[in-house]
């Protein structure tokens, strides 16, 4: 009986039967599973830990706007601080939605109200875009200590933030001189203005909510421990994730990825916008790709549109938040969120190799010397933000 051999299959010539998958392969894929849910598990808990110390100033921040300029500021201050747009959105709903009820109390009683407008809010939305990509950078650096290994990474994670930033240098401008984006949500708001609160639970945080517990509730709890020990455990299981798809057959599942999930850009973008729909984070379904773009499976070009729905989905939080509170002004602000993204999409489509090349320019730029990128996520996500607040408060 003879037997052909690819890798680690073999082909029975004899019978025709194909073992396609030895033991081997399915304990490769078994940990792969595992090490994937100990990296969901990592930047849920790192998420959490950054909740946990920063939620409380987050909302005193955004609570104080002064200015458009001071909204974007604080808007990337906050969601880097927290970890998560969608929180960040969830706030500022909440607080455009008190403004609504608290002005239909005052009445003509002329009382006071939060300062929280919704032109005020939209900036603050739109910073939160750009300080939701600092997750996925972080992930990007577990890849350091190998040069091209990284180069790729932070190339993935880079451009998500070049889109972001070239999106707010876009529309920040023209929604101070016309509040575009107000307008348009509150016009489109009366749609959904009967419709009743709705809550989805997020698989991820289902099957990572116990374990975090579990850690935050033991004597480790401890904010910034908690925090080293995700950033511990993301380690681990980039690094885990990374060499167990090196030493699967690349090739195959290149193949599976170019024919069936990236395999064109309306699907990657449909694909980012459903995932984070789902999972109503942006930042672990970003940064879940990370290891993928590092071991060179998937390409920036094939992640770029992906980023993009990721963008989208990440709204449909808020949204729900806005749609239970039911107040005109939290739907509006909700809806300026879902089209400034929207928006974002149409006009930097066409001119998509600005942010591409940027991001590559970058990346090659940050294998060169590898403090720039640990430089660029203090400077650019907190240094900077926290300085010019306080200045321009």
């Amino acid at each position: 009986m003879k037997f052909l051999s690819y890798g680690n299959d073999y082909y029975e010539e004899g019978q025709g039967l194909v073992n396609t998958m030895s033991s081997r392969t399915y304990i490769k894929i078994l940990g792969l599973l595992f090490f994937i849910y100990l990296f969901m598990l990592s930047i849920t808990l790192m998420g959490a830990s950054f909740k946990l110390l920063g939620h409380g100033f987050a909302e005193e921040l955004v609570n104080s706007v002064s200015n458009p300029f001071t909204a974007l500021l604080i808007g990337i201050l906050a969601t880097s601080i927290i970890q998560s747009s969608s929180a960040t959105s969830s706030i500022v709903v909440g607080l455009v939605g008190g403004l609504g009820i608290a002005s239909a109390q005052a009445g003509a009683e002329g009382a006071m109200i939060p300062a929280l407008t919704i032109e005020n809010a939209i900036p603050i939305i739109m910073g939160a875009n750009i300080g939701t990509s600092v997750t996925n950078t972080l992930v990007s650096l577990g890849h350091i200590s190998h040069r091209t290994e990284f180069g790729r990474a932070f190339s993935a994670a880079i451009v998500h933030d070049s889109f972001n930033l070239i999106a707010v240098i876009i529309f920040l401008p023209v929604q101070i001189a016309t509040n575009f984006l107000g307008v348009v949500a509150s016009k489109a708001s009366g749609i959904f203005s009967a419709v009743g609160g709705l809550k989805f639970a997020s698989p991820i945080k289902l099957i990572t909510k116990p374990i975090v517990e579990l850690i935050h509730n033991s004597p480790l709890g401890i904010g910034w421990l908690d925090i080293i020990i995700a950033l511990i455990l993301l380690f681990i299981a980039l690094n885990r994730i990374v060499k167990i798809l090196k030493s699967m057959v690349l090739s195959r599942i290149e193949v599976f990825f170019d024919t069936y999930i990236f395999k064109t850009a309306i699907r990657s973008l449909i694909l980012g916008l459903v995932l984070t729909a789902l999972v109503q984070s942006s930042s672990i379904t970003t940064s879940l790709i990370i290891p993928l773009a590092g071991a060179g499976i998937l390409t920036i070009n094939q992640i770029f549109p992906y980023t993009l729905g990721a963008n989208v989905g990440t709204t449909v939080t808020a949204l729900l938040a806005a749609l239970a509170i039911g107040r005109p002004e939290a739907i509006t602000i909700a809806l300026a969120h879902v089209l400034f993204n929207l928006f974002g999409i149409i006009v930097i489509w066409p001119i998509r190799f600005i942010p591409i090349k940027l991001a590559q320019w970058f990346s090659l730029l940050a294998m060169k010397k590898r403090i720039i990128p640990i430089l660029f996520v203090g400077v650019i996500f907190f240094i900077i933000p926290l300085l010019l607040v306080f200045l321009t408060r």
